[in-house]
């Protein structure tokens, strides 16, 4: 089928939604946000508001109001700067373990020798992603290596794990071959090596969501994470019956956040963000019944 459909103005877009059965009270203000946020990036949050009638066409259900929507998206933009900071403090921790350990055990330079790695064609990929990312960079600190260093032609892995993508970081620790490596990394999350690299992936992704302003309530995410069986304080938390929702990847983030900063208020201020928004239904997130009485959740947490 070719796509024929035209353009809509934002008059039209608003007699779209009134003919659709949306309350629009107060049209001025619905121009005001459409002509600043997109109608198809507002529609990912509403499509809980419609309900199909008989002929098939998607209507709002009775009572619907644009500021309802609106409510949602807001909620959302909320939620998703909270989740990015705690993914910034947690890269920045791991970025700090990777360097560290690696460098005390093998040296300045140790990403560069590929005994120490398992697959040959994944370090070289690395390697080779890693030098665009030098030639690219501006940061003072590989200014400064390219002007006094000539060789290595790449910096220290102090260095360089800060100029590499989260992503590509990921691979980097996927690919150690020695796992006593990956363990000494994990060592300080109290978690198995094989549930931080899981995680570590899992989060880029979720990281580049939130980087492009996606929706993260109510999305089902095309990676998933390993659920750890312990420490059992926190394994007891996840739930994985909603594996592609947002909600275990909350827990393991609080988990860590803990272990980083003790005093972190971070699963207090999501709490009350979501009780702050009682139009938003938590298990669409992933959140099981019974959530707020678990000690992670609990307010004595």
């Amino acid at each position: 089928m070719k796509y024929a459909k035209p353009p809509l103005s934002i008059d039209q877009q608003i007699d779209l939604l009134i003919s659709r059965g949306m309350n629009v009270p107060d049209r001025e203000r619905a121009a005001r946000y459409l002509e600043h946020i997109n109608y198809y990036r507002l529609r990912a949050y509403w499509l809980t508001l419609e309900e199909p009638d008989d002929s098939g066409t998607h209507r709002f259900i009775p009572g619907t109001e644009f500021s309802n929507a609106l409510g949602f998206y807001v909620f959302d933009r909320k939620f998703r700067l909270l989740v990015l900071e705690a993914i910034e403090r947690v890269e920045v921790s791991f970025r700090t373990r990777f360097a560290y350990t690696l460098g005390n055990k093998y040296g300045s330079h140790a990403y560069l020798n590929s005994t120490l790695f398992k697959r040959a064609n994944r370090h070289d990929e690395c390697l080779k992603s890693l030098r665009e990312e030098f030639g690219r960079s501006r940061e003072t600190f590989i200014e400064h290596y390219k002007k006094k260093y000539h060789e290595p032609d790449l910096p220290p892995i102090w260095a360089a794990c800060e100029i590499m993508s989260f992503g590509q970081l990921s691979k980097w620790f996927d690919n150690l071959k020695a796992r006593q490596d990956r363990r000494d990394i994990a060592a300080i999350y109290q978690i198995d090596e094989s549930v931080l690299g899981s995680f570590m992936h899992h989060l880029a992704h979720v990281r580049n969501l939130v980087a492009h302003h996606n929706r993260l309530w109510n999305r089902r995410l095309t990676f998933t994470m390993m659920i750890p069986r312990r420490p059992q304080k926190i394994a007891n938390h996840f739930n994985p019956t909603t594996e592609r929702n947002i909600y275990n990847t909350l827990v393991m983030l609080g988990y860590m956040l803990r272990l980083i900063s003790p005093t972190t208020t971070w699963l207090e201020r999501i709490r009350q963000l979501i009780e702050a928004s009682p139009f938003v239904d938590p298990a669409r997130m992933g959140f099981p019944t019974g959530w707020r009485g678990m000690a992670l959740w609990g307010r004595s947490a």
